[in-house]
């Protein structure tokens, strides 16, 4: 397996994150994700951000900052993670679609969906069972410097 780095966007707008829904064609598997990918030849990081963004959710974006570099899964092609803070510059959010043949044959994008990273609390009624994409909101929060609330603080938030 050729190690990779996948490259991908924390779009923020209004304290919100996109996260785009995923399914896989052959088994009918579907789950959120943040928007990215892997870099072509000849481009920077930030050009494969904006590329995939572009891609994947119809955005055009500003990379702002690097906000994570962290090792993948070790049961991932990418052996590393790299999460970019964007901005949106023009563009509607929408599903968009994979150009590359082989990965367009195994899934497609489903759906967008922005999530509040002041209110964790309300994300598991959209995520499900999906605690890897939780733990991903969880370190993005981290890093752009949200408060860590108790679970009695998320549960107040989400009868408000």
């Amino acid at each position: 397996m050729t190690p990779y780095t996948r490259y991908q966007g924390a779009i923020i707008r209004e304290h919100q994150i996109l996260l785009l829904k995923q399914i896989e064609h052959a088994s009918g598997r579907s789950y959120w994700q943040i928007p990215g990918g892997r870099i072509e030849p000849n481009e920077t990081e930030e050009q494969c951000v904006q590329r995939e963004m572009l891609e994947e959710t119809g955005l055009e974006v500003q990379i702002d900052s690097l906000l994570l570099d962290e090792p993948g899964p070790s049961d991932s092609i990418y052996q590393c993670w790299k999460t970019y803070r964007c901005a949106i510059l023009a563009g509607e959010a929408r599903p968009g679609s994979e150009p590359e043949a082989d990965l367009a044959d195994a899934y497609s994008f489903t759906e967008v969906g922005w999530f509040d990273l002041r209110h964790p609390a309300t994300w598991n009624a959209r995520l499900g069972a999906d605690s890897y994409i939780a733990a991903w909101l969880q370190r993005i929060r981290e890093a752009l410097g949200y408060r860590v609330a108790s679970a009695l603080q998320t549960d107040r938030e989400v009868q408000r």
